[in-house]
């Protein structure tokens, strides 16, 4: 089998630049234009980057932890770099495409990889309703804020507000609220991958509400629609021994 040709990204951390330098020695690398497989040293936050990056590329990611948790990430070696990218396995995410209306009259969209997140502006809590795939589920969330995570984001800020964490093939959304006031106890929804999400902020100018997809925020919302793009293919690489499905399910048993 022959080893496809890759190219090397790094994160600026001295760990990660100390592993592109010896492995650009021992294998050399490819310009993008000439590469088949993107391998990414770092951690969660850099294969997030690398994923937006190349998204219009094709290419798809091989990631090797240089980082800290290293979730979407395989071990690091330096040793048989070209045998484990032929072996290695793919697992296709797509993005969120969020579409929002501003309280200025314009409107704007992005993408995420991990999560849509409405947050508060202020001091008072944000009021947002909450309708999926038309039918209106919630009249008014009273929170800091709510998100919709991807499987891919799952294990990011969605676990930190105390979501589940979605298998990487589980055709699954994860609906979240962020400090919810009332109803109190609403701990979230898990939503087919198909469904699209509307929040409508409630009493705007009394009480803004930001937009963010990844990387873009958007100030001063309105309503904000949120679903998956199909459209665009998003392939991740994994060792065979890397198990994902039991990460996911020993991160889920934590203390």
């Amino acid at each position: 089998m022959t080893a496809p040709k890759f190219t090397l990204v790094a994160s600026e951390t001295p760990e990660a630049a100390e592993a592109l330098q010896r492995l650009e020695e021992r294998y050399g690398h490819h310009d993008v234009e000439d590469a088949e497989v993107v391998v990414a040293l770092g951690g969660d936050g850099l294969m997030l980057e690398t994923l937006h990056r190349f998204m219009n590329h094709g290419l798809p990611i091989y990631g090797m932890n240089c980082g800290t948790v290293g979730f979407l990430m395989n071990q690091y070696s330096e040793d048989d770099l070209p045998e484990r990218l032929s072996a290695a396995e793919q697992a296709t995410v797509h993005p969120l495409l969020m579409k929002v209306d501003c309280a200025s009259g314009e409107s704007c969209e992005a993408l995420a990889i991990n999560e849509v997140s409405l947050l508060r502006e202020g001091r008072q809590a944000a009021k947002v309703g909450i309708a999926i795939d038309g039918v209106e589920r919630m009249d008014e969330l009273i929170c800091d804020g709510v998100m919709v995570a991807t499987p891919a984001g799952s294990t990011a800020y969605n676990l930190s507000a105390h979501g589940p964490i979605v298998p990487i093939g589980g055709q699954l959304l994860a609906l979240t609220p962020i400090s919810a006031f009332r109803p109190r106890r609403w701990r979230g929804a898990l939503l087919p991958a198909s469904a699209e999400v509307v929040f409508t902020v409630h009493e705007p100018e009394k009480r803004p509400v930001s937009a963010t997809a990844d990387f873009t925020e958007v100030r001063d919302v309105l309503k904000v629609r949120v679903y998956e793009d199909k459209s665009l293919d998003l392939n991740l690489l994994f060792d065979p021994e890397h198990d994902l499905e039991e990460r996911i399910i020993k991160e889920q048993f934590q203390p």
